[in-house]
């Protein structure tokens, strides 16, 4: 399989035979992250020494002595033989970059902004190097970086107008369809190739679901299942595509005002498990920090609701957003973000969706699309459930960006509520594909764009080409 992907400041290079790691691992081994490396290789692995690292996680596997650590050994190796393509820019490459829309920027510059958590880095090799994608984390905060472009503005008159209609009239309904496609060119003739693009699920919000085309040969999951999927294997093709059309319903409700008689969705039996309120590993932990924090937060709050309000105020209020690296490279994401005061979407609903549960709240994981007339992408959001309210939504990534922009009113909006620019189709992190992977996912914890196996081994990103097109969106 031959594959091409450029670095920053880099010439296009073509890698012969498997970009992707071809260790022995399973996406299951990713739960047991947590169980943590010994401290031999855990140094190792901090300094950046990957190979060494990778190469004693095998001298221990290998070794048959700590069958207990073998999970966590597996998906540890796997992940570092992938971690320099995500932390590949170095500080010299990160100042050129820079210096094209920032002629004059500093050393003392790049370091401030490390300093400040701005930028994400690794030591690779005992050398600092950054993620690849750092420029977008610094152009969220035009003020700190004003020589940057700032991210091209979304359409906000439209979306100000879509929440006040909520508000006013209860709901807004929409009815959106998209077209998505996977592809993996380098796929060698006579390879078999499996893939999967996420769809529409059956959801509190959504309905109406129609496939409307898809490449021939194609395998439709329920509409139940946790990771909903359209899936395809074949020795000849390398590229997929599915069009689905479905319809959207966001409610408005008040969670200041009196509680409505109905709920504003209608509960499903039973309203919630006791999954939505227990630890999940390794990133949904009641550890001591995250403990303390919530304790100190609730103290004293009665009502469920207003415990919940007290955690989506605080991670809002000071958690900042920043793009991350692929989640298989975090550890303990609510802790970390805690900690960090760092995230992007999903790390932020992981935070609040585990202190909730502290809090005795049940919670749990939605994840898909945002679909506005200028923007799709992948996005994640929490839903708590409270007797009076039922279940509700939190997003706390646009909370936090309304804050960041001193918009309090969109701050207010996205806790219980969301908007009818969204695509379900994940209700649980880390829930397997249909038919299940048969090589270690790109994302073994999330499926927005789909993912891809070639004879049994995961594709890494750099394999693949995924996209998502809007073809409509209407307000009905």
């Amino acid at each position: 399989m031959a594959v091409r992907f450029t670095y920053p400041d880099k010439e296009e290079l073509v890698v012969e035979g498997p970009v992707g790691c071809t260790d022995v691992v399973s996406n299951d081994d990713y739960r047991f992250l947590d169980v943590g490396l010994p401290a031999e290789v855990a140094r190792l692995k901090a300094a950046g020494y990957l190979e060494e690292a990778r190469a004693e996680c095998t001298r221990i596997i290998d070794s048959g002595v700590q069958p207990e650590l073998e999970a966590c050994l597996r998906a540890e190796r796997h992940r570092m033989g992938r971690l320099a393509r995500q932390f590949c820019v170095t500080r010299s490459q990160a100042l050129r970059t820079l210096r094209v829309e920032w002629p004059d920027v500093s050393d003392d510059d790049l370091d401030r902004l490390v300093r400040t958590r701005r930028i994400d880095w690794r030591f690779i090799d005992g050398e600092q190097r950054f993620l690849n994608n750092f420029l977008d984390s610094l152009r969220v905060y035009p003020a700190e970086v004003p020589r940057l472009r700032p991210d091209a503005p979304y359409d906000l008159a439209r979306r100000d107008a879509v929440l006040a209609r909520m508000r006013d009239e209860g709901s807004v309904t929409c009815e959106i369809t998209l077209r998505a496609s996977i592809e993996v060119p380098g796929a060698l003739p006579n390879e078999h190739v499996r893939a999967w693009l996420p769809l529409p699920a059956a959801a509190f919000q959504q309905s109406d679901i129609e496939i409307l085309d898809a490449t021939p040969g194609a395998c439709v999951a329920p509409e139940h299942v946790p990771a909903r999927t359209i899936y395809w294997e074949s020795t000849e093709r390398r590229s997929f595509e599915v069009s689905y059309r479905y319809r959207i319903r966001a409610p408005y409700v008040d969670t200041t005002a009196p509680a409505p008689s109905a709920h504003a969705v209608e509960d499903p039996d039973p309203a919630f498990t006791e999954a939505d309120l227990a630890e999940e590993r390794p990133h949904i932990r009641f550890t001591p920090y995250l403990a303390a924090l919530t304790e100190r937060l609730v103290a004293g709050v009665e009502r469920p609701v207003d415990r919940a309000r007290a955690i989506y105020d605080y991670i809002t209020r000071n958690v900042d957003y920043r793009y991350q690296p692929a989640y298989a490279h975090l550890d303990d994401i609510a802790d970390s973000c805690a900690k960090s005061l760092r995230g992007d979407c999903g790390v932020f609903a992981l935070t609040f969706i585990t202190m909730c549960r502290i809090a005795g709240i049940p919670a749990r994981w939605q994840s898909g699309l945002y679909v506005a007339s200028d923007h799709v992408g992948p996005h994640d959001w929490a839903q708590f459930y409270t007797q009076e309210y039922g279940w509700l939504w939190a997003d706390c990534s646009f909370g936090s960006s309304a804050r960041r922009t001193g918009d309090e009113s969109r701050r207010l909006h996205h806790f219980g509520n969301l908007d009818p620019w969204r695509m379900v189709a994940n209700a649980a992190f880390q829930a397997e594909l249909t038919p299940a992977s048969d090589g270690v996912r790109w994302d073994p914890f999330d499926n927005q764009m789909g993912e891809a196996s070639v004879e049994g081994r995961g594709c890494d990103d750099c394999e693949m080409r995924r996209s998502i097109e809007l073809v409509s969106l209407v307000e009905l």
